[in-house]
């Protein structure tokens, strides 16, 4: 058996399991005789730039930006602020609150609270906002490789 790696050639295998043509259902058998074969799908490429400038994936994008470039620079600029003043401010951030619990632990144990915070909010607006929309786009996908849509 002659074991060659896909590297050294510059390209996958045929056989290789991961290879979308035959994960998508290409390379399996027809139930129909081979008088009346099925027209092959579109090539993959076709079908996501088809997709790609849909109105409905444009909005998928557009609302998936609209949450998370302001999330993660009010995020960053959180984090950031908390680093500068630790290292800029000690005198601050070593100010007592409540008993030995201080300023920087304070805000340390709100960047985890932060973290979770955002990872709920993210969850909830995919949920709400995306994810109806995007399995649509999804099916629709699926439908136009195999054939059937457009």
């Amino acid at each position: 058996m002659d074991m060659h790696n896909a590297r050294d050639t510059g390209a996958a295998r045929v056989e290789d399991p991961w290879h979308d043509a035959l994960a998508s259902g290409w390379g399996e058998p027809d139930d129909t005789d081979s008088a009346a074969r099925r027209a092959r799908p579109p090539a993959a490429r076709e079908v996501y730039t088809e997709v790609h400038g849909s109105a409905a994936f444009q909005e998928v994008r557009r609302r998936y930006r609209r949450f998370v470039f302001p999330a993660a620079a009010a995020f960053l600029l959180w984090y950031l602020a908390y680093v500068v003043a630790a290292t800029t401010a000690p005198g601050l951030m070593a100010r007592p609150v409540v008993g030995t619990l201080n300023v920087a632990m304070v805000a340390g144990l709100g960047q985890f609270a932060t973290t979770f915070l955002l990872t709920w909010a993210y969850a909830r607006h995919a949920r709400l906002r995306r994810d109806r929309v995007a399995l649509e786009l999804r099916w629709v996908t699926q439908e136009m490789m195999r054939g059937r849509g457009r």
